[in-house]
C-alpha cells in the first residue's frame, strides 16, 4: 500500500486528531469549572459551623452544666436558673479559641490570659476588649438550636441574652 492510499482509509489525521483532543480537555476543563462553582454556592445542608446546629434536648443539659459542642465551636451554658446561653469559643482580644476551665470554672485564653465567668461571658481579667460573642438559641419541642451564623458581639450582659425552655 501507498502512503496515499493510506491516508485515504485514515477518517482523520492528525491535526484533526489534535484537535479534537484539545477541545475534548477544554471540555473537560471547563466542566469541572462549572461542577465547582455549584459546588461553592450550594446552600450548606449538613448544618455545620456557620448553620443552625441541634445542640441536644433540654434535658440532656444539667441546670449549672457548661457544655462544649464541638462541631458549633460553642459552648452551651445552662445556668442554675434553668436559662441557656452559647457563648463562642473564640477569644475577644485576638481570636484564639478558648476552653473552659473546670477547676476554676470560668472560661481562661491560653494566648494571652483573658478571663471570662462561666455564666455572663464577662471579661474578669486580662487583656480582652468586651464579654465572649454569644450564638441565638431556639428551643423548639424540646430542641435546643444553635445559630452559628450570626454571632452577636456584645459590649456587656443583659437578661434578655438569656433564653428560657
Amino acid at each position: 500500500m501507498t502512503e496515499k492510499q493510506n491516508e485515504k482509509r485514515s477518517p482523520l489525521n492528525r491535526q484533526q486528531f489534535l484537535g479534537i483532543a484539545w477541545l475534548a480537555s477544554l471540555a473537560a476543563l471547563v466542566g469541572e469549572f462549572v461542577a465547582a462553582t455549584f459546588k461553592f454556592v450550594e446552600p450548606n445542608l449538613d448544618m455545620g459551623f456557620g448553620g443552625k446546629i441541634l445542640a441536644g434536648r433540654v434535658e440532656e443539659f444539667l441546670p449549672g452544666s457548661v457544655n462544649l459542642v464541638q462541631s458549633g465551636r460553642f459552648f452551651l451554658v445552662r445556668r442554675e436558673d434553668s436559662g441557656f446561653i452559647a457563648f463562642w469559643q473564640r477569644c475577644t482580644h485576638l481570636g484564639c479559641s478558648v476552653p473552659y476551665d473546670d477547676e476554676n470554672q470560668n472560661f481562661h485564653c491560653p494566648c494571652h490570659g483573658s478571663i471570662f465567668d462561666e455564666e455572663k461571658g464577662e471579661v474578669v481579667g486580662g487583656p480582652a476588649p468586651r464579654p465572649m460573642d454569644i450564638f441565638p438559641i431556639e428551643i423548639i419541642d424540646g430542641e435546643v438550636r444553635v445559630d452559628t451564623g450570626s454571632p452577636i458581639k456584645r459590649r456587656s450582659f443583659s437578661d434578655e441574652q438569656i433564653v428560657y425552655a
